[in-house]
């Protein structure tokens, strides 16, 4: 009896300790939650503030009174420092710039790790190799080889040339994707669809593409992330009226002209942000999802 009331007792001991040590870790990750947001609550709340309560108030503080003028302002009248036009125009070429970046990198990895995953042939783990040590060229060894081979093609100052731009440097790791995520389907599906006299281009339609949605998500993700965001290749290969929604902001952040409006400033990276910060919010848990899909094999 007493040996039962003995382990009766640590079990509850045991439920107590665990109990207490996940309600610790949730505490931890909530105070790293709040460390890492606290950011973007200053940025909202200084965007909802007039210029009179940013001076006379605390970064921390709620707004009194809450007003929109800074985000109208930024949106479409803020000054860049060369002429008074707001974040308008450069949404709308960021947009026109990502989108088919975006679709024609992820085309292009899916069928390079098809091909690479799949249908072996002589230099085809060189071929792979090259492709995944561009990954790792940092965007300013391109820029002067880049800026040549656009002035060739007479694409220099324009959005197809930064969709090109994007889409050459995208394609290694878009590549890296689906070739590592393609290596965990069965070669017999392969042989079999050969054999029932399925060709290249059929294999990929029917069999691979289909199965290929998680891996999209992710390179979809990973893709617009990195060419939204992208800030050098956009102010090295752009012009006035083809410049990206990141070097506008930057041209806003950095106006001396007149009185420093904080309130625009935040309003406006906060509307920078917004795209990407939505695409994480609501496909996030997809791309954890996703990037797990393909770590069983490659």
């Amino acid at each position: 009896m007493t040996d039962f009331s003995t382990n009766q007792t640590t079990r509850k001991q045991g439920r107590a300790g665990q109990i207490a040590l996940r309600w610790g870790l949730y505490l931890i990750l909530c105070l790293f939650a709040l460390y890492y947001l606290m950011p973007l609550f200053v940025m909202l709340t200084t965007s909802l503030k007039s210029l009179e309560e940013i001076r006379t108030g605390s970064l921390l503080s709620l707004p009194r009174n809450i007003t929109f003028d800074a985000w109208s302002t930024a949106w479409s009248k803020a000054c860049t420092g060369i002429q008074c036009e707001g974040l308008r125009p450069y949404f709308w070429n960021s947009l026109l710039l990502s989108v088919p970046a975006v679709m024609i990198s992820t085309l292009l990895g899916a069928l390079n790790g098809y091909v690479i995953a799949q249908w072996k042939f002589k230099g085809s783990n060189l071929i792979f190799s090259l492709m995944l040590f561009g990954c790792f060229i940092p965007f300013q060894v391109v820029l002067l080889p880049m800026a040549r081979v656009l002035g060739i093609l007479n694409m220099a100052g324009t959005i197809p040339g930064l969709i090109f731009v994007h889409v050459v440097y995208g394609i290694g790791f878009t590549t890296l994707f689906f070739r590592n995520y393609y290596v965990t389907i069965p070669q017999e599906l392969v042989k079999a669809a050969k054999v029932d006299g399925a060709g290249f281009v059929r294999i990929f339609w029917s069999i691979f593409l289909p199965l290929s949605l998680p891996i999209i998500v992710v390179t979809v993700i990973w893709q617009f992330t990195q060419i939204w965001n992208d800030f050098l290749f956009g102010v090295s290969f752009s012009q006035a009226g083809t410049q990206p929604v990141t070097v506008a902001l930057n041209n806003i952040v950095n106006s001396t002209t007149g009185v420093k409006e904080y309130n625009v400033d935040m309003a406006a990276a906060i509307i920078a942000a917004m795209p990407t910060l939505l695409v994480y919010v609501v496909a996030g848990k997809y791309f954890i999802r996703g990037l797990t899909a393909g770590s069983v094999k490659g």
